[in-house]
């Protein structure tokens, strides 16, 4: 089966070995990747909090053990882990590694072993470290692209006039650049000034600001992390939390009801390919964990021109 979402849309693994067993990880990278999808995004602290040890791993412990089992297809995938927010203790959620250039140094490598790969196609920063200054960040980072040991830079959870501090500070030292962003976004968007349950991250949303940075630097991606809101489009056991119950949210959900009707298609489905259609540089993140969930994020209708211009008209 192959599906024309399938190139845009990453493959969230999160919980591949902690919450999903290694035997459906296994299924749905297979089914990802025969749809034609070609991104795995992982973390080295994925999932900490799921694991009864409290400290990550086992989501590139999968990953890797699937690439062993499936000789060749490391070749055209591009597998993307993250450094930053693994507990500094096991156990103990109140401190995190940060960005300090040893520990990127020492982190970077255990991922690389625990994914089986010798270069990582993107590494990002996974959250902000106001502790360590950010030329070491950046020269740390940057080093690793230098020595061949990746190929591409990201920056996670940052606010922008960050992300471009980093990128000018880059282009000084002569290393390369944060390229991707990696943030939360969806179709309809929490109230100014509230917290989303679950998103503890200050500067973890994509913003107006966001777009337009977006817009003005075309070698720029964001990657869309939660952009079906953990299925509340779909499950009337998991209504939207009450920091988006606004008037916006209503028109939103009112054009999306109706566009997703007239295509006999699921509310979440036409939301990923409203991000897909509506930005070359974004691209949603899908973190199933499930072979349904996964086949209906793949089966996304692709959206006429009248059909993307009710919803983002929407208001």
């Amino acid at each position: 089966m192959t599906s024309w979402i399938a190139p845009h849309l990453v493959l969230g693994t999160m919980h591949f070995g902690t919450k999903t067993d290694e035997g459906t990880s296994f299924a749905l990278m297979d089914r990802y990747v025969d749809a034609g999808g070609r991104t795995l995004d992982t973390a080295n602290c994925y999932a900490f909090w799921a694991n009864p040890t409290g400290a990550g791993g086992q989501s590139e412990q999968t990953i890797g053990a699937w690439l062993r089992a499936n000789a060749g297809i490391r070749e055209g995938l591009t597998i993307a882990t993250k450094v930053g927010q693994e507990p500094a203790r096991a156990g103990d959620f109140t401190e995190w590694e940060g960005l300090a250039p040893d520990v990127i140094a020492t982190q970077f490598e255990r991922s690389r072993e625990r994914l089986g790969i010798d270069v990582v196609d993107v590494y990002w920063a996974h959250g902000e470290d106001r502790s360590t200054p950010m030329p070491d960040v950046v020269a740390a980072l940057g080093s690793l692209v230098a020595r061949g040991k990746v190929s591409r830079l990201g920056v996670s959870n940052h606010p922008t006039w960050r992300v471009e501090q980093a990128r000018m500070l880059a282009a000084e030292q002569g290393v390369e650049p944060f390229t991707a962003l990696q943030l939360t976004t969806s179709y309809v968007r929490p109230r100014p000034d509230t917290q989303v349950p679950g998103k503890d991250h200050r500067f973890g949303f994509v913003s107006d600001e966001t777009i337009d940075y977006l817009e003005t630097h075309d070698d720029l991606e964001c990657w869309a992390y939660s952009p079906l809101i953990q299925g509340a489009y779909d499950r009337d056991d998991r209504p939207l939390p009450e920091v988006y119950d606004h008037p916006g949210t209503t028109c939103r959900l009112s054009a999306l009801r109706s566009v997703a009707d007239e295509l006999g298609a699921q509310p979440g489905q036409v939301v990923l390919s409203w991000l897909v259609q509506g930005s070359p540089s974004m691209r949603p993140i899908v973190g199933a964990s499930s072979l349904e969930q996964l086949d209906a994020a793949l089966a996304a209708p692709q959206l006429s021109d009248a059909h993307m211009a009710r919803l983002d008209s929407a208001r």
